[in-house]
């Protein structure tokens, strides 16, 4: 995490952490932390206006002050992505992972080749629901991981951006947790261990009060 801060920090003042985050996203799921409000909208605000501009990317913002439980989360979800109806489920036919997996093709436009979930206040499920906070985790990093190395499907590069207060850092010193590793299957290998051949989910931690010095 130092090596990060320092990284992102040292081009601050410069006004180009925007696409520094960016680049770092390239390889990585992100997990922004800050103990003052404020910052973690502007990081949010900011961050979501630069993705935006980014050429064939799909910008997913995910408000979690509205998430706090499977249902509130689906409702998110749905009107972010578009695909078929989404059942109130993680896993199998039109559930969470599968609308994820879905691409959507829109008649004259290119298909997006990034796909960026910026789930704002994600602390508050984490709060509210640790399991099912893990299960999402485990999900966006899995989906992530499915595409890049074992669908035959054009290449779209689905990543993950966490905002939220100091308790997902405090979650991330955790080794049992998923930012970490993957998701235990009770009855062996994980699964998305088994899908994608990727030993460990890929999630980096900062400090976002660091961006204000």
């Amino acid at each position: 995490m130092g090596a990060l801060t320092r990284q992102i920090g040292s081009v601050a003042r410069l006004g180009t952490w925007q696409a520094e985050v960016a680049s770092l996203v390239d390889e990585h799921h992100l997990v922004a932390w800050s103990a003052a409000p404020r910052h973690r909208v502007q990081f949010t605000s900011s961050l979501v206006q630069f993705l935006g501009g980014i050429h064939d990317a799909e910008v997913c913002p995910l408000y979690g002050q509205s998430i706090r439980d499977l249902e509130s989360f689906c409702s998110q979800l749905e009107r972010v992505l578009p695909g078929p109806d989404l059942a109130r489920r993680l896993d199998g036919p039109g559930g969470v992972t599968s609308l994820m997996r879905h691409r959507d093709h829109i008649k004259g436009r290119r298909a997006a080749k990034y796909r960026y979930y910026v789930w704002s206040d994600a602390d508050v499920l984490l709060r509210e629901d640790q399991s099912l906070f893990s299960r999402l985790v485990d999900i966006l990093a899995g989906v992530s991981a499915e595409s890049e190395y074992a669908s035959d499907d054009l290449l779209l590069i689905h990543r993950a951006i966490l905002v939220g207060g100091p308790i997902l850092d405090v979650y991330g010193e955790d080794e049992r947790g998923q930012f970490h590793r993957w998701y235990p299957d009770a009855e062996g290998e994980p699964f998305w261990e088994l899908v994608a051949g990727v030993k460990q989910p890929r999630y980096l931690r900062f400090q976002i009060d660091q961006l204000n010095q």
